[in-house]
């Protein structure tokens, strides 16, 4: 009879926040091909010459900012997940980060050592992108063939519109949605816009129209934008949210190339001028609260808000731990199984 067993995987974080730990983060991080995507000799002199001897500093200081007495919000509530979850299936569940610790590596062989040969994997990335879930899921692929050649191994799909993931996000913003506010904008992470073409299997619809989110299309499998455009759709069909009562942008944009537009700090700095004073933020690309969700959005968004005239900025929470969030990650991971009958 086979063990099933699940394994999360997020994105990761700093050990710490000191300045060599958070170095060692972004080396790992931005050194992914996935993540910047150039030839390595470029890359390499990017993030070498360009990135490390500045931003660890100005990162460790924004990190310090958020941390916990538990550590990284990250991982600390991505461990709160993987114990809830284990609760709610009975299953053994292992957690893992993309990059920095616990690893993929540890935790694969945690899931030999336990002798699970039936596995789950979940990037808990709602939408589809290169730089997070499709590098999630290739580093997972490989270190499994490598370690755990004998295991069946599913990995769940982007579940950007899953009607089990759009009603746990409704339902873990209720209280914020009941809230007196004027407008509520979706912040999702940003990319660069050639992220989009090079996701785009047919090579002709990303990015080629003003309405290439909209319908459905073979690109929209890969295409993160129209994900996100999805997921808001779905939101405020189910929330009741009127077409002029909320916005999407996308945050956290590097360099100075072209990323998806618009951006998310430029429009939070136009809102108070079109009568916007209360104003809510959901992150829903991001299932677990973070940097880019507590300081980037939580500190530096609200302050920028305030300064251009309005009057309260509210960050809605990641799902994080919400009791909604694990029983739909608990169906999710059901529907994969050989057999479903093995999460009740």
């Amino acid at each position: 009879m086979s063990k099933p067993g699940v394994l999360l995987v997020n994105l990761g974080s700093p050990d710490s926040t000191a300045v060599s730990d958070v170095r060692k983060y972004l080396r790992q991080f931005l050194m992914d091909g996935r993540v910047i995507d150039v030839p390595f000799p470029i890359r390499w002199m990017i993030v070498n010459l360009a990135i490390l001897p500045k931003r660890p500093i100005e990162s460790a200081e924004a990190y310090a900012s958020v941390w916990t007495d538990e550590g990284s919000p990250l991982v600390s509530m991505s461990r709160r997940l993987q114990g809830l979850l284990a609760d709610r299936t009975g299953l053994p569940v292992e957690l893992a980060m993309r990059y920095q610790n616990p690893s993929i590596e540890d935790a694969v062989d945690r899931i030999v050592e336990q002798g699970i040969d039936d596995l789950v994997m979940v990037p808990l990335f709602p939408h589809y992108a290169m730089s997070s879930y499709e590098s999630a899921k290739v580093r997972a692929d490989e270190v499994k063939a490598r370690k755990a050649p004998h295991i069946d191994y599913r990995t769940v799909p982007a579940f950007f519109d899953h009607p089990r993931y759009v009603e746990a996000l409704v339902e873990s913003s209720k209280p914020y949605l009941e809230k007196e506010h004027d407008h509520v904008l979706f912040s999702f992470h940003g990319l660069p816009q050639r992220h989009l073409i090079k996701s785009d299997p047919t090579g002709s619809h990303c990015l080629q129209s003003d309405d290439c989110c909209e319908g459905c299309h073979p690109a929209h499998e890969f295409c993160y934008k129209a994900q996100c455009h999805k997921t808001v759709a779905a939101f405020v069909e189910k929330a009741g949210i009127p077409a002029d009562r909320h916005s999407t942008t996308f945050q956290s944009r590097l360099g100075k190339e072209p990323w998806i537009e618009p951006y998310t700090d430029k429009f939070i700095e136009e809102l108070p001028g079109k009568g916007v004073k209360k104003l809510l933020v959901l992150c829903p690309a991001f299932v677990s609260d973070c940097l880019e969700t507590l300081e980037e959005i939580g500190i530096r968004a609200k302050e920028d808000f305030v300064e251009a005239g309005g009057e309260e900025l509210t960050l809605v929470p990641c799902m994080n731990d919400h009791p909604a969030w694990v029983d739909a990650l608990a169906d999710l991971v059901g529907e994969h199984f050989a057999s479903s009958e093995m999460v009740a």
